[in-house]
């Protein structure tokens, strides 16, 4: 039997308690729970819960709940804070500690291994990935992107209909999400498109600078040729002559927004449309209704493999997903050491996506995985409407 610690760490996803409650029911029956509250800071101010059978079922009920039901957020793991992190661990009796995030907490979670090793601590460290920008290195994806994906892509096309409504009072609308520095969630906005008048009509992506006269010219040309344009741009889009936009500064962290504020002022100048900007905000890594059936096994089995793996004596690794090299999509999940991952930075999509979305959206559909009710034509052909 281990004596295994498990917290959750950086931006929770719609699915990051369904990888918590795959983990807990795979390990719960041959080794004893503690769980970490509020991801890396509780760590640091030893603040643990015995999994008891109260908050076992408390969590286990959590399984398609979204946020973290332990507590997450982002904290300042300075080294001292990791020092000090290592020795609860140690007074705790903890072999194992495993934690569910993104690249800032693998890279939180390799530095514990190595400080634990430093303070000849035998501490085996797992890390269980997530995210909604799909920006994790050393990873097919993660579990919370798919289900971001899909909000994103049904959003779009739902505010493009509704534009599409107004186009006598309102013209052009921007939607921007979340991504920073990765493109993946924006260019999805697109994904459900079927014909060149529907929305959107023009994609920003943080990879490339954004080009205004590209962005200007194809404005007007949906403004000529269907009387409305959807806009889709991610939050760390920059104009190719600025920076990227901060909407604030938290615990040393830049929060990125604000870029569709910016375009919306600039097409309005040059226009003279009626011009709206739009945060899709925090739905994208919340909405339950938009999760996807595929993002929410993978998540659980992402749990259950690294259980098996508490079991199995592997250490110093993030459960890394990989297709098969097959015609139909399939998964493995391989170990993947935290050092590689922490190295490897920031994820972004790669040009042969961004030169070819439709190469992308080919990749993405089993991640969306779920068939979605096609949408009738904005208007039947040849329909004249007269006096």
């Amino acid at each position: 039997m281990k004596n295994i610690a498990i917290g959750q760490a950086g931006g929770p996803t719609s699915v990051i308690n369904t990888t918590l409650v795959g983990f807990v029911k795979q390990a719960m029956k041959r080794n004893k729970l503690h769980f970490i509250k509020n991801g890396y800071e509780g760590l640091t101010h030893g603040q643990f819960s015995e999994g008891n059978e109260t908050i076992l079922k408390w969590i286990l009920d959590h399984e398609h709940i979204p946020g973290a039901c332990l507590g997450s957020g982002r904290y300042s793991f300075t080294d001292e804070n990791i020092s000090t992190a290592v020795r609860h661990l140690k007074k705790m009796s903890i072999d194992t500690l495993v934690f569910i995030g993104g690249n800032g907490t693998m890279e939180a979670l390799n530095k514990v291994g190595i400080e634990a090793a430093r303070q000849k601590y035998d501490l085996q460290v797992i890390g269980l990935p997530k995210t909604v920008d799909n920006d994790l290195g050393c990873t097919d994806h993660a579990p919370g992107f798919g289900s971001a994906a899909k909000f994103v892509a049904q959003a779009t096309r739902d505010l493009s209909r509704d534009l599409y409504s107004m186009k006598n009072f309102e013209q052009v609308r921007i939607l921007e999400t979340m991504g920073r520095n990765a493109g993946w969630l924006a260019a999805a906005s697109g994904f459900f498109k079927t014909t060149a008048e529907e929305g959107p009509h023009f994609i920003a992506l943080p990879e490339k600078p954004l080009d205004q006269e590209q962005l200007l010219k194809a404005v007007k040309t949906a403004l000529t040729n269907y009387g409305y344009a959807v806009v889709v741009v991610s939050e760390g889009v920059a104009f190719s002559n600025g920076k990227q936009l901060q909407h604030d500064v938290v615990g040393g962290r830049a929060i990125l927004g604000g870029i569709s504020k910016q375009i919306e002022q600039f097409l309005k100048e040059e226009l003279k449309a009626t011009t709206r900007a739009e945060l899709l905000g925090m739905s994208q890594r919340s909405f339950s209704q938009s999760v996807s059936s595929r993002d929410i096994a993978e998540a659980y089995q992402v749990g259950v493999v690294g259980a098996s793996w508490v079991e199995e004596g592997l250490s110093n690794v993030m459960v890394s997903m990989e297709r098969a090299e097959k015609n139909e999509y399939e998964i493995v999940m391989k170990p993947a050491s935290l050092q590689t991952v922490a190295s490897c930075g920031e994820r972004v999509m790669p040009l042969s996506f961004i030169d070819n979305l439709e190469a992308y959206y080919k990749w993405l559909a089993p991640i969306i995985g779920d068939p979605i009710t096609s949408y009738p034509p904005l208007a039947p052909k040849n329909t004249v409407f007269t006096k």
